[in-house]
């Protein structure tokens, strides 16, 4: 069963993730803990060895040998971050990948309830067996990668009883050959039985039949990419190599990380510990990366947290039948809602989030931005025929005081870009029209003064 602990996760708090350390099902321990304690059996093994079953003359070969296996046990001769990081980056894609290629019929069977029309029986019939074909279609697909269903249905018999099939279903997928996995044939079944019902007229248009035909490709390329996944895995040579580093960097370790004699004067052995605490670290971190790899390269097992394939099985047939049978035309009376005749309305909070009420709806990381006065101006080429500098109005305090100016008159015509362009391209209605340009240059001084004014004034 996948083993979910989001609830604990929902908010941060001190020792969040350390509770999540003691759990058993679905932990690192519970994949790791043989693998440890057959690496603690042979090192203990090698250190009981080296202490009391050989002779000096012994212990001084096995610890020559133990100094030159430990310059081994530096990450930079053996690789195993980078081999490690890069695997099980890929494994995890690979995982993810997988997880979103299950096929739901979620969007066939609403594209079903929607264009397969009649509430009669035969209509029933119709929707109920189109569905059907696609379900049995996913369990024939999950029968070819996932153990869990494989020992569910192990026979195409149990399929029947189970009531995906029919006997005589049964019997026309045997007898068509094929060298291949036929977990297509109910779909070519649900394509044919969708344009009979296009004859019948219970599919009204081919618009309509286009759609299911769309759905049902959709539905289909995700069996079959579901296919190919179990098909072609991360090649073989790879994971080889990934073992290989692992087990040989700690194959080194076991006798090159073991505590030498502190009075024979060895670099780096001034102390005789007995338990190499930094090495189980080590084994414990790297052991349990490639274990995680291991877990996620085949979600379709029967570990702890592998894809729950049966249940998703039972939710899909499920749901299913009942959108496109006991849902079908199936509507409770429309009625005004609630708030009909409010025109600004907002849904109410429980006591525990009317909090969230007083803060302030987002509206753009530029919103409150504070603009200069300098800012505003707009910029026109040499040859314009705009003669007039213009500012724009600003948003928020300040923009408050602009607004405050009389419009139609001096730069402000509107608070818009639009209505400020209209102003600079038209005269005024009070202007006069034969006034004369030095006039206007002086008029625009006295209003860009105003501005800087208003804008300092409210600051």
């Amino acid at each position: 069963m996948t083993v979910s602990y989001t609830l604990e996760v929902a908010d941060a708090r001190f020792g969040g993730f350390s509770k999540l350390l003691f759990r058993w099902k679905g932990s690192i321990y519970r994949l790791l803990y043989k693998d440890l304690l057959a690496f603690c059996a042979v090192y203990l093994f090698f250190s009981l060895f080296y202490r009391f079953l050989l002779s000096p003359k012994q212990q001084d070969l096995f610890e020559r040998i133990a100094l030159y296996c430990d310059q081994f046990t530096n990450t930079s001769f053996i690789p195993v971050l980078f081999v490690l990081g890069f695997y099980v980056t890929l494994a995890f894609n690979r995982w993810w990948g997988q997880y979103s290629s299950f096929p739901l019929p979620d969007n066939l069977m609403m594209a079903v309830c929607g264009n397969v029309h009649g509430a009669d029986e035969r209509g029933r019939l119709l929707r109920r067996t189109l569905m059907r074909y696609a379900n049995l279609s996913s369990v024939l697909i999950l029968r070819s990668v996932s153990t869990r269903v494989h020992k569910r249905f192990p026979t195409l018999e149990h399929v029947v009883e189970a009531g995906f099939m029919t006997t005589h279903e049964l019997k026309k997928f045997e007898s068509l050959h094929s060298d291949f996995n036929k977990y297509w044939m109910p779909l070519t079944w649900f394509s044919n039985l969708a344009a009979a019902a296009r004859e019948e007229g219970r599919v009204r248009d081919d618009v309509a039949l286009r759609l299911l035909m769309d759905e049902l490709n959709k539905y289909r390329g995700k069996c079959s990419l579901l296919f190919h996944y179990d098909w072609i895995s991360i090649p073989l040579v790879y994971t080889q190599v990934v073992t290989l580093a692992v087990y040989s960097f700690f194959g080194f370790c076991v006798i090159g990380r073991q505590f030498l004699n502190p009075e024979k004067g060895y670099k780096d052995h001034k102390m005789d510990m007995y338990v190499p605490v930094f090495t189980l670290l080590q084994f414990f971190f790297y052991a349990g990366w490639l274990k995680v790899g291991e877990l996620i390269i085949n979600p379709f097992g029967e570990d702890d947290d592998d894809f729950e394939t049966n249940q998703l099985i039972d939710r899909n047939i499920q749901v299913s039948m009942l959108a496109v049978d006991d849902m079908y035309q199936n509507l409770a009376p429309i009625e005004k809602d609630k708030h009909w005749a409010q025109r600004h309305f907002s849904a109410p909070y429980t006591l525990s989030t009317a909090a969230e009420t007083l803060r302030p709806a987002f509206k753009g990381s530029t919103f409150d931005m504070r603009t200069s006065a300098d800012d505003l101006e707009l910029h026109h080429g040499a040859d314009s025929s705009l003669g007039r500098k213009l500012w724009l109005p600003l948003r928020g305090p300040l923009g408050e005081g602009l607004g405050s100016l009389p419009r139609g008159k001096g730069i402000l015509r509107g608070r818009s870009l639009p209505s400020l362009v209209d102003a600079a391209s038209y005269p005024n209605e009070d202007e006069d029209a034969g006034a004369s340009p030095e006039g206007d240059v002086v008029n625009h001084k006295e209003q860009r003064n105003a501005l800087i004014k208003v804008a300092v004034g409210h600051e």
